[in-house]
Parts: structure tokens; C-alpha cells; sequence
């Protein structure tokens, strides 16, 4: 009995996702409600005047997650966040919007717009002040990111056979997986969308270490026929947080001959992710500096794009130096330096301005530039 509740005690806290400071507004006959929100006010500062993406980035998000009690082996739940962008080019976004059942120790079922299955493992890494996050990246990686029209099973536990051992399969029914759009200077309006996407992924807490692991595999059907397989592992513990990611992409008619449906180049992407992490606490709050370096590449980018001027395969390249500064629960503040190696002849420095016909050498140049982002955060 208590092991059924404690499965489906999980995914509650899951469903809640960055709640942890959330408001509970109703707790009653077996139904929870809860809300929460955070303002994060943000700025991109750089060394180059109109670099692409500097300047303000602030957000808003408010949220809400909610479960039912049905009989002790069965609840319900559900979820739904939005955001709103304050910057240039502002827009606003529903990040999740799913509803599902869950059976305790034989695992939770729902249903809409959710994160891939995937972004079990690159969440390992995402863990920076503000940048990072690069393998989550449908377009490049299927099943990396939130993505619509997802049904997810997932089991906490093992069928509560083994603590800590997890595993979740996913099939996408959607267009928002392995677009070519923006990766060359032919294709970019018109990328090879998959319609439907599936993947798995198993990830193990081992005993009582802090040590986490985990791989997993996601594929897109239709003629894309684009893959992605990606390991991780991280360390939890002591104040002390490392991690490391692995990811490999694959996807055919990648390329500037992607309108053709034979005879065309695989587009193959690889990246690896490192994070180290050190929480300091004081009498007021809690200091953690962050390190990371970030790289993925395309293989034999300057050889397959019709872009004359790419020479170079990195798609992003960067050592990352952070602090964040947590006076509570509820307020943060973050300073956080991108190094961007990237050279100006890289993909990842070109890509961005694909969908311009021609650009410049300086608009090229302010791709390269390092950024300094300052930022700070309340949340409920």
C-alpha cells in the first residue's frame, strides 16, 4: 500500500516541474490544486552593438498543476504553463498543456504538449544560470524539447521492483521533430518536418550515491527517417554537481538536395556537454558557481552545404562561467558569461542568418561574439 502511494506521489511532484515555491490553492476530498509563476527579468549585454539576440529578454510564466485521487492505486493529473516575452520580437507560448492517469507501480499515462522523451537525459546538463540547453533541440535531435501531441508512459521504481530505476516510452504524433530548417542556404523554408516521432529512454539512480544514469533512442517516421541516440550521467551529492551528456543525431535528405527523396547526403550531428557545479550556503541564501563547456557539430558541414563561405562544422562551440545567488526559494539572482569559439566561417555562425538571401561579414562577425547575461528571478 505504501509503496502504490509513493508511486504516485512522483509524478505529482513531477507534474509540478519548477513549483517548487508553488501555492496551494485547494487540497480537498482527494483534489490538489496548486499555482505558481515566476518574472524573470533578463538582459543579453555583448561587445558588439545589434548583435543578433542581445538586449532584453524578459519573461513571465504562470502555471498551474493539479491531481485527483480516484482509489489508492489511482489518480489523476495534469498540467498547463504559459509564457509571455517582453523583449524584441516578443511572443508567447503555451510550454505545456497534458492531462494523464497514473497507476502507481505499473506508471503514469497522459497525454498533449510535453517535453520529448529525451530531455530526460539533456536536462543532466541544462542546468546553467541562463545559457546552455543546446541538445534540446528538436530540429537537430528528435525528441529533445517540449513538443505537441505526445503520449507518454512513464514508471517510477520499476513496477516498484527496483528504487530509483525509471524508464518512459513516447510516440509524437506532430511535425515539430528533425526539420532541416536553418542548417543550409537552399532548404531552409522549406525543411523535411517528420510527422510522428517515438522514442524510449531508462535512467537509474544507483543506491544512495547521488550517481544517475541513463540512455536512450527516439526516431521520426516518414521519409526523414532522422535518429537520435544520447547517454548521460551525472553526480548529485555533497553540494557538488558533474555531468555529462552524450548525443548523436542522424537524418537523411539533410542537405541542400533534401527536396529530392533518394540520392541525397544524411545530415550527421554529434555534441557533448559538461557541467560542474559547487553550492556554497551562508546565513542568507546560497552561492552556486557553474562551469561548462558545450560543443555539437555537423560532420562534413562545409562539404555538403551549397553555402561557399562555410568552412568550419561546429554548430555551437562555448565555455560557459556562471554564478547564481539564491537569497530563498523564491527570489535568484544570475550573472552568467557565454564564451563563444565558434569562427566565423562555422555553420553555427551562419545558420542563424539563413534566412536572410544575402548577409554581411559583420552580421557574420556578431554571431561570434561572447554574451554576458544578468538576470533576476522571483518565483511563487
Amino acid at each position: 500500500m505504501k509503496r502504490n502511494l509513493l508511486a504516485i506521489a512522483i509524478p505529482a511532484l513531477l507534474i509540478a516541474g519548477t513549483a517548487s515555491a508553488s501555492i496551494e490553492v485547494w487540497n480537498k476530498d482527494g483534489n490538489k490544486v496548486d499555482f505558481y509563476g515566476r518574472v524573470y527579468a533578463l538582459n543579453y549585454i555583448t561587445d558588439r552593438n545589434n548583435q543578433t539576440g542581445e538586449g532584453d529578454k524578459t519573461t513571465a510564466r504562470l502555471g498551474m498543476s493539479g491531481q485527483t485521487q480516484v482509489t489508492d492505486w489511482l489518480s489523476g493529473y495534469g498540467r498547463w504553463e504559459y509564457e509571455a516575452k517582453t523583449g524584441k520580437d516578443a511572443d508567447n507560448e503555451t510550454r505545456y498543456a497534458f492531462a494523464g492517469l497514473n497507476f502507481g507501480d505499473f506508471g503514469s499515462f497522459d497525454y498533449g504538449r510535453n517535453d520529448g522523451v529525451l530531455k530526460t537525459l539533456t536536462s543532466y546538463t541544462d542546468v546553467l544560470p541562463e545559457f546552455g540547453g543546446d541538445a534540446s533541440n528538436n530540429d537537430i535531435y528528435a525528441l529533445t524539447a517540449r513538443t505537441k501531441a505526445v503520449a507518454t508512459y512513464r514508471n517510477s521504481d520499476f513496477f516498484g521492483l527496483v528504487d530509483g530505476l525509471r524508464f518512459a516510452v513516447q510516440y509524437a504524433d506532430n511535425g515539430d521533430n528533425s526539420s532541416t530548417r536553418k542548417l543550409n542556404t537552399v532548404d531552409h523554408n522549406n525543411g523535411h518536418d517528420s510527422a510522428e516521432a517515438w522514442g524510449s529512454v531508462i535512467d537509474w539512480d544507483v543506491l544512495d550515491t547521488g550517481l544517475s544514469v541513463g540512455a536512450g533512442y527516439a526516431q521520426t517516421g516518414g521519409h526523414k527517417d532522422a535518429k537520435a541516440w544520447s547517454a548521460g550521467i551525472k553526480y548529485d551529492n555533497n553540494n557538488v554537481y558533474l555531468a555529462a551528456l552524450y548525443i548523436q543525431g542522424k537524418q537523411k535528405y539533410g542537405w541542400d538536395n533534401g527536396s529530392s527523396t533518394s540520392n541525397a547526403d544524411d545530415l550527421k550531428t554529434k555534441g557533448f556537454e559538461l557541467v560542474a557545479q559547487y553550492g556554497i550556503d551562508f546565513d542568507i541564501g546560497r552561492l552556486t558557481p557553474s562551469v561548462a563547456y558545450i560543443q555539437h557539430k555537423v560532420k562534413d558541414a562545409s562539404s555538403l552545404s551549397g553555402d561557399a563561405g562555410l568552412k568550419g562544422n561546429d554548430l555551437v562551440k562555448y565555455v560557459d562561467v556562471g554564478l547564481t545567488y539564491a537569497f530563498n526559494k523564491n527570489l535568484q539572482a544570475i550573472i552568467d558569461y557565454k564564451i563563444n569559439l565558434l569562427d566565423k566561417d562555422d555553420i553555427g555562425a551562419r545558420r542563424a542568418l539563413y534566412d536572410n538571401s544575402t548577409f554581411s561579414k559583420s552580421e557574420i562577425k556578431a554571431t561570434t561574439k561572447d554574451t554576458v547575461a544578468l538576470g533576476l528571478i522571483y518565483q511563487f
